[in-house]
């Protein structure tokens, strides 16, 4: 039966292992946000030969198990590096590749009018990307990189194959020192979920500012 005590007791623990997950999924994400846009711009700024080597090493990313690159890289890299440290750089990169195609769509859906109207004001290349290019193509992509973010938040709980006490860890931890699973294990459902849906409110809280905004 269900135990409202233990569910209780619990909670602490799952609280610590929320912090670690929320602390892992933001600083994975900035990095994946920041590596999948370096790498759409050089796919559209560079020719093809000259961005293959990045292109098949984000291919073998998508095509790879989440798991086998956490394993893969935890035991590469040497044991200074944490296990915390291993799954946001795995996680990051693992994402880039995926944001990185989300970036590239974004940008190919600007209008080829815009490229043109800042040539035609003698703008920098840098420029041309900074003022004009990125902002409208980023404000076409939020839903997919919200949606994103979500998915490595939900992603975190791979991390126990590299010994990080995240919240469903941290759960089973609980349940193995006192033989009730349930309620942890539940309760760190109901948290996923919670936590889920706050953040796809503001995502699109973000989509209808974005959208309200004149071009």
């Amino acid at each position: 039966m269900w135990s409202w005590q233990h569910a209780w007791d619990s909670i602490p623990v799952l609280l610590e292992g929320f912090r670690i997950t929320v602390f892992v999924t933001i600083v994975a994400f900035a990095i994946a946000a920041a590596v999948g846009l370096i790498v759409a711009v050089l796919r559209i700024a560079l020719p093809r030969w000259l961005i293959f080597p990045i292109s098949a090493m984000m291919e073998f990313v998508r095509l790879t198990p989440l798991v086998v690159q956490l394993l893969f890289v935890f035991y590469a890299v040497p044991p200074s590096i944490s296990g915390i440290q291993v799954g946001i750089i795995v996680l990051g990169i693992h994402y880039s590749a995926y944001m990185a195609e989300v970036y590239r769509a974004g940008i190919e859906d600007v209008p080829t009018g815009q490229w043109e109207a800042a040539r035609a004001l003698s703008m920098s290349t840098s420029r041309t990307w900074r003022a004009v290019i990125l902002p409208q193509a980023i404000r076409r992509i939020v839903p997919s990189l919200g949606n994103y973010a979500v998915s490595m938040f939900k992603d975190t709980p791979f991390l126990f194959v590299i010994f990080v006490a995240e919240m469903v860890t941290r759960a089973q931890q609980y349940g193995g020192q006192t033989f009730r699973y349930v309620e942890p294990i539940t309760l760190a459902g109901i948290i996923f979920l919670i936590a889920s849906l706050i953040t796809a409110y503001f995502i699109r809280r973000l989509e209808s500012h974005y959208d309200k905004q004149p071009g």
